[in-house]
């Protein structure tokens, strides 16, 4: 609109001379695009297929013109796929940061490909699947025990009188200061670029929940309008499935949607020195 505006305090045959000067700047952009220098960068690509008899882990390094390629690592993932190998595996699905599917490790640190900016420079970037998990096929890590420990902690509301709370009977309600209370943990995407980052879960995965998990667990046991926070928390009186934690904090640092984990699983410890033990056993 700014610009209209200025062009209509020239003559008729200045502003045709603007419009022609501007349409040739146009074409000559246009043209010089397809002959660029080209932009090459090596991704160095974590490979192996159990099922395939005889295959063993190896990196294998694809050579592409960031020139023709989107700016995050997801992008290089893609047209690796689509352009030179289509054998290549790896989850992904919104491209947004909001799925938590493209989660793995980049340039040594756990995170998103979607979110992952390309490095500038000549040095390759190495893309891994998440460590310490068992790998499916190339970057596709096996989540079955994330995924039950998730669903282990009963991650929804749970009411007393079941019979007069069924789902979707009725709204329940919560003031403005209670919903404040669950910013900052209800935003996590269960990625398990925290779980994974942390050296307690690598080797007590068998029993300690894990940073994403616990996360989850403070979540539903601050919430005002659950019921059962006594029984959550005796869930957690053991030594293995909260206070294998000992405050590393690599799950605050890589987490990619800015959460603090280590932060819930210290609140958590702390609700367990005062709950009503009583009440959980009934």
């Amino acid at each position: 609109m700014a610009a209209r505006s200025c062009l209509t305090k020239f003559s008729p045959a200045t502003k045709a001379v603007i419009q022609l000067f501007q349409a040739r700047c146009a074409q000559t952009a246009a043209a010089a695009a397809p002959h660029a220098a080209p932009k090459m960068k090596k991704i160095d690509v974590y490979r192996w297929d159990p099922d395939q008899q005889g295959d063993k882990p190896r990196v294998q390094t694809y050579e592409i013109d960031l020139n023709h390629c989107g700016p995050m690592v997801l992008d290089a993932l893609i047209k690796i796929k689509n352009e030179m190998d289509p054998t290549l595996t790896f989850r992904r699905s919104c491209r947004e940061g909001i799925c938590g599917s493209c989660s793995m490790n980049i340039d040594g640190t756990n995170t998103l490909a979607c979110l992952y900016k390309i490095s500038g420079g000549t040095k390759a970037v190495k893309v891994y699947p998440l460590p310490h998990m068992y790998v499916v096929k190339d970057l596709v890590p096996d989540m079955s025990n994330f995924y039950a420990q998730y669903s282990s902690i009963e991650p929804y509301l749970k009411k007393r009188d079941e019979a007069n709370h069924a789902p979707g009977s009725q709204q329940y309600l919560q003031t403005v200061e209670d919903r404040a209370k669950l910013d900052g943990l209800y935003e996590c995407i269960l990625c398990a670029c925290c779980s994974t980052s942390c050296p307690s879960y690598w080797w007590n995965s068998d029993k300690y929940l894990g940073p994403a998990v616990l996360m989850q667990a403070y979540r539903w046991m601050i919430d005002s309008r659950d019921e059962y926070t006594d029984e959550r928390l005796a869930m957690m009186e053991d030594g293995f499935t909260v206070y294998r934690c000992h405050t590393i904090m690599n799950c605050t640092k890589t987490c990619p949607k800015g959460l603090n984990p280590g932060q819930a699983i210290g609140e958590i410890k702390k609700m367990l020195i005062n709950y009503n033990k009583t009440a959980a056993k009934q």
